[in-house]
């Protein structure tokens, strides 16, 4: 009886053992169909990793350009800007009246030419004195003054000073 019961174990064994054989054989099989599949995937996986460091620089090239675009459009907003305001040119000031700010001598002469005050104060985003054409040693007799838009320019009559829009 146990021998029987021996036997029958061993024999369900045999048949377990020889299940798992042909298992491991058919494991074996795909495993070496699998080996020979490795170098497409390589060759596959290298041509992929080329075109994504192709795309990383297109993007980074991309994100220069951006940025260059940015600041191109940022100076063409600034130069449109420019071209709209009310350059303003007066003519006939003395050298030297002004002293050393220009600015703050047309804030205190402005009011005092055109007989109005201006609120809010008036604005300067850049001021110069201009030389002569013809002579290149004279002083400036000009002084060039960029105003903020804020209305139409109203020249004074009858002051010592003309504003000419540029």
């Amino acid at each position: 009886m146990i021998i029987e019961r021996i036997l029958q174990e061993i024999t369900a064994m045999g048949r377990r053992i020889e299940g798992m054989d042909s298992a491991i054989s058919f494991l074996t099989a795909e495993t070496k169909s699998m080996c020979l599949d490795i170098p497409n995937f390589q060759s596959c996986v290298t041509g992929l990793e080329q075109r994504v460091m192709i795309m990383e620089d297109h993007l980074n090239t991309r994100q220069d350009r951006d940025q260059e675009l940015l600041y191109l459009h940022s100076k063409l907003v600034d130069l449109e800007d420019r071209n709209r305001r009310n350059n303003v040119r007066f003519l006939g000031f003395q050298e030297q009246l002004e002293g050393t700010d220009i600015q703050e001598f047309l804030r205190k002469a402005l009011p005092k030419l055109t007989n109005k005050t201006f609120d809010p104060p008036l604005e300067f985003l850049k001021s110069a004195s201009i030389r002569p054409k013809t002579k290149r040693l004279c002083p400036p007799t000009t002084t060039d003054h960029c105003l903020p838009r804020v209305g139409a320019p109203t020249p004074p009559g009858g002051s010592i000073a003309w504003s000419i829009p540029d």
